[in-house]
């Protein structure tokens, strides 16, 4: 089996960031600025937390300079009390900080999850057709876990450490700026790492979100198409493809490691060079009694608070650049262009009559690449329109074309007189049914899934157009009739057990149009003639476009289209086209003649 990379699974090109840090950090606040409130609270609270953090090391200074050199029992008792009393406050405001900016945070994730889940149900199927699913699930979980790492802790963090840095500065300049001095040797050390460590790590972490994006389609592809693996005793091949780009998220997350794991111990070796420093140097001070003993205990207490954070700070890097790259591709989910979307002026579609026409339509996926090519079709309302054709004659196409899935790339589609680009998807959407090949129940019960075309009909209503289609003997008979739980996948209902429940589904719509992608294609000859049945309920009073392959379906209609190579070669009733001897007879013979056998013997 062919070694192949994630990137090439996802269609994604090499890890490069397009966006700097700077533009996604300025989107990202926008999303901060309706919790102005909690955000100010939140920012106070850390002030004062910072404030009683900054007072420790100069309580500690005077403790030893005033009480414990003078052996003063009651200062020394006074000012362990207020000692007590600073850090009682610091318990309360570093806990309100942290529970307000997390609160902040956790807001901010909502409304990504939210606005991306909206986007995603607003893309066409284009976007769909050209993205993984998997990759398109990394975004939304992956991603977006990554950002709320660094929006309910990091920010706090880096906001407060920048706090203490700053605090810490001005103090140690206040206590002795010889001592400052000597401590600053390292501060070009520390921008030089910085700056190598930038340029790596943004390459880095994006690579790790592509990779990991890999294992998640990966796992999802195997999952869905399990039953095609087990039953052609394939699943070495898939281990293999599994662990190829669980290979290489591991390779990536490595490099990222490695990068993670030298950063911060550069800041400690460097920080370990300055604390030196400033031990020597304050050392001779205080031989020369140019010091005291508890000015260098704080300072090199000041120090440390110094220093802890830049660490923190080198570690918030790597998390940030990890978060940005997540943050990059996020907004280039929520940024997907809507291809198929409404005019300012678009009209709200009344209640149709059922009329369609193709007008000089040409479409293709590729532009480049045609699949119908010049279509010109009127479909009177109420009639039943057969399409049938090879494989890749542009049956399918035909049908998302009249459902704008798609737009054509030359001509228009109107429906009674309307060109579908100058409507409200809605307002067309919700007078079209549609019933597909392989049908998609969600999971829930089987009311809920009648019911989904219209979640206000009554159980009556449910229950007539189960009957209607011949699904009520069956559902009746699961261990909880219609409120028995389908599970994911409809694993516990056969096919055609599925495509009667899509049927009543479609009845329940009452649709003025009614589509039927080889709806009976995948079912038994008893099913198919209890569908049959039901067609006569499906079908009546509404404009019904049917692509089939079995004969009692495609007889049956008034009229019926045959496409090849994405045009129409014929059309006419069934009795006209077998009389022709043309594409429609030989397809006849070839397809449908033994289709024909069965259903007459099984009626």
């Amino acid at each position: 089996m062919a070694h192949w990379h994630a990137a090439d699974f996802l269609g994604e090109k090499p890890a490069e960031r397009k966006v700097p840090d700077r533009v996604l950090l300025r989107r990202l606040s926008t999303y901060a600025l309706p919790f102005r409130a909690p955000l100010i609270g939140g920012i106070i609270f850390l002030l004062i937390t910072a404030a009683t953090n900054l007072a420790g090391p100069y309580i500690l200074k005077i403790t030893i300079d005033r009480y414990i050199a003078t052996q003063d029992i009651t200062g020394l008792t006074n000012i362990i009390l207020a000692y007590i009393a600073i850090n009682f406050v610091n318990f309360v405001t570093s806990n309100r900080q942290l529970y307000l900016m997390s609160g902040i945070g956790q807001r901010t994730i909502y409304k990504f999850r939210e606005e991306m889940f909206s986007r995603l149900q607003r893309l066409s199927l284009k976007f769909y057709s050209e993205n993984v699913s998997g990759s398109i699930v990394s975004r939304v979980t992956n991603d977006v876990d990554s950002l709320q790492e660094l929006l309910t802790s990091g920010i706090l963090t880096v906001m407060s450490d920048a706090v203490t840095v700053a605090g810490v500065f001005i103090i140690m300049v206040w206590l002795s700026p010889q001592l400052t001095l000597a401590s600053m040797i390292i501060v070009p050390m520390l921008i030089a790492l910085i700056y190598v460590f930038q340029a790596k790590a943004r390459s880095a972490y994006l690579t790790t979100k592509q990779k990991m994006a890999g294992v998640t389609a990966k796992l999802a592809e195997s999952i869905m198409g399990m039953r095609v693996i087990q039953s052609f005793t394939r699943e070495s091949d898939q281990q293999q493809a599994f662990g190829q780009v669980n290979i290489e998220n591991l390779q990536a997350n490595l490099v990222a490691a490695r990068l993670f794991a030298v950063f911060p111990a550069g800041v400690e070796m460097i920080s370990a060079v300055g604390t030196c420093a400033v031990l020597w140097y304050g050392g001779l001070q205080a031989f020369l009694g140019t010091i005291t003993i508890g000015t260098i205990v704080a300072f090199m207490s000041y120090l440390t608070m110094f220093f802890r954070p830049l660490l923190q700070l080198s570690i918030f890097y790597t998390n940030f650049q990890s978060a940005m790259a997540g943050a990059e591709r996020m907004f280039e989910l929520i940024d997907a262009p809507i291809d198929i979307a409404d005019k300012s002026d678009s009209i709200e579609l009344k209640r149709l009559m059922g009329e369609i026409s193709f007008e000089d339509v040409s479409f293709g996926y590729d532009p480049k690449l045609l699949v119908l090519n010049n279509i010109n079709l009127g479909i009177a309302s109420n009639e039943t329109l057969a399409i049938v054709g090879p494989t890749g004659a542009g049956k399918t196409t035909l049908i998302n074309l009249v459902c704008r899935f798609y737009d054509p790339t030359v001509g228009s589609i109107r429906v009674d007189g309307y060109d579908l680009r100058d409507v409200k998807l809605q307002s067309l959407h919700r007078q079209i049914g549609m019933v597909l090949q392989e049908p998609f129940l969600f999971a829930g019960s089987v009311k809920e899934n009648i019911s989904y075309s219209r979640p206000d009909a009554s159980d009556r209503e449910i229950i007539e157009a189960a009957k209607a289609v011949g699904a009520h003997d069956f559902i009746e008979k699961l261990p909880s009739s219609y409120d028995t739980i389908i599970r994911e996948g409809a694993t516990n209902l056969s096919i055609g057990q599925r495509q009667l429940i899509s049927f009543a589904r479609a009845l329940l719509a009452d649709p003025r149009i009614l589509i039927m992608d080889e709806a009976t294609s995948s079912v038994d000859p008893y099913t198919e003639l209890l569908i049959r049945r039901a067609l006569e309920s499906l079908l009546k009073n509404r404009t019904s476009l049917i692509i089939a392959h079995r004969l009692s379906t495609v007889r049956n209609a008034d009229r019926i289209v045959v496409l090849d190579q994405g045009k129409i070669v014929e059309e006419g009733t069934h009795d006209q086209l077998v009389a022709r001897r043309g594409l429609y007879a030989r397809l006849y013979q070839m397809q449908f003649r033994e289709s024909e056998e069965i259903t007459t013997q099984t009626a």
